[in-house]
């Protein structure tokens, strides 16, 4: 007897617990099986890029934490970061340090946020408690120096906002030494467990190839073997002052990004106290152009910048025809690119994989739509 399954198309999202934001996918099966999936974006979309051109060049500061949220200091950082180079601005020590050391620790605020999500989306809900709990505290470190919690708007053309209050630094440090030892617990909680590696090991396989073919960065790409690092192979600000590794994998399964991510983690808790040995007591935390905001005016013409984002490389292609406002402004977002391989890797698996291989992309779709 010769059983028949026809084919059911169903939509995964806009609204859905396990898209980590406004994202639609439309998954065609054949029983259990994957046959075809089609990643449908926009509708969260903003217009920022374009909005960018209407606006002082201070004013799209702001803009850059709503993409990435969860990750808004490095974002910040990027953007100015391209301005500077137009200008040909040298940033002030202290004021380098001070963007090191927020930048790393939303790294591992926004790796901490995955780990939890990822695992509530595998149905083990205790992780997601306990990463929250310490993201918390890192949250409260950024809160001290910035203000705010989440959309930071701490970077400035030059420099940065404020300079930390007192008692920061040693808080950092106390903060740090926390979160390694939790995390140790962490690893040691989830890691292990067979159900989790049963749900991720070979499953959402992307060879080395296929990761450099389809431009992955970040964790997605060095679990599949790539050892390449913005920060140690392009190095910007004052990274090259620190000593830390690239954890890579060569399984390049959800495995392999969970591993890798976690990783990642320890060796930004390395660059923070490095950090914080080394910043010095005092000085001048912005250059003094970047103190008249509203008058910046770069000179003619275009430059690229790119960093390390906790999702990959974040880019920033700016052009300046010696306006108020700059000219043109295009972001190169690692999520929206991240995202387009998962058509690719959903083909013919069994539908129960699909929350685990998303997930283990770390896509958030604020920097998806733009």
């Amino acid at each position: 007897m010769t059983t028949h399954t026809e084919e059911m198309t169903l939509n995964m999202g806009p609204q859905h617990p396990s898209t980590h934001g406004v994202f639609r996918l439309k998954v065609t099966v054949r029983g259990e099986t994957i046959t075809s999936a089609e990643p449908i974006i926009g509708y969260l979309h903003r217009g920022s890029e374009k909005l960018a051109e209407g606006l002082a060049y201070s004013q799209f500061i702001p803009y850059t934490d709503r993409l990435d949220y969860m990750n808004a200091m490095t974002n910040n950082y990027i953007y100015c970061a391209s301005v500077e180079e137009l200008m040909g601005l040298e940033i002030p020590e202290r004021a380098e340090y001070l963007r090191i050391l927020t930048m790393e620790l939303n790294r591992v605020a926004s790796h901490l946020l995955w780990w939890g999500t990822f695992m509530l989306d595998m149905g083990a809900i205790s992780p997601f408690l306990y990463a929250f709990r310490d993201r918390d505290h890192i949250l409260d470190r950024l809160n001290e120096i910035s203000g705010a919690r989440m959309t930071f708007n701490y970077m400035r053309i030059g420099g940065v906002k404020w300079d930390a209050p007192e008692g920061w630094i040693d808080r950092v440090k106390e903060t740090v030494e926390l979160i390694r030892e939790n995390i140790h617990d962490y690893d040691t909680l989830v890691t292990g467990n067979e159900i989790f590696q049963a749900r991720s090991k070979g499953v959402g396989y992307i060879s080395k190839e296929n990761a450099v073919n389809w431009g992955l960065s970040g964790p997605a790409l060095r679990a599949s073997g790539v050892k390449f690092d913005i920060r140690k192979d392009e190095p910007y600000s004052i990274y090259d002052r620190f000593d830390f590794d690239i954890p890579t994998r060569e399984e390049g399964d959800v495995f392999a990004r969970y591993k890798v991510r976690i990783a990642e983690i320890y060796e930004s808790l390395k660059i923070v106290e490095q950090a914080c040995e080394q910043i010095p007591d005092e000085g001048e935390i912005i250059h003094k152009k970047g103190k008249r905001l509203m008058m910046i005016k770069p000179p003619e013409g275009e430059v690229y910048k790119r960093a390390e984002a906790s999702k990959g490389e974040i880019g920033v292609y700016l052009v300046s025809n010696k306006k108020k406002e700059p000219y043109r402004v295009k972001l190169r977002r690692p999520s929206f690119v991240n995202v387009e391989i998962l058509e690719e890797l959903l083909i013919g698996q069994p539908i129960a994989n699909l929350v685990a291989i998303f997930g283990s992309l770390d896509v958030v779709l604020g920097e998806v739509d733009a």
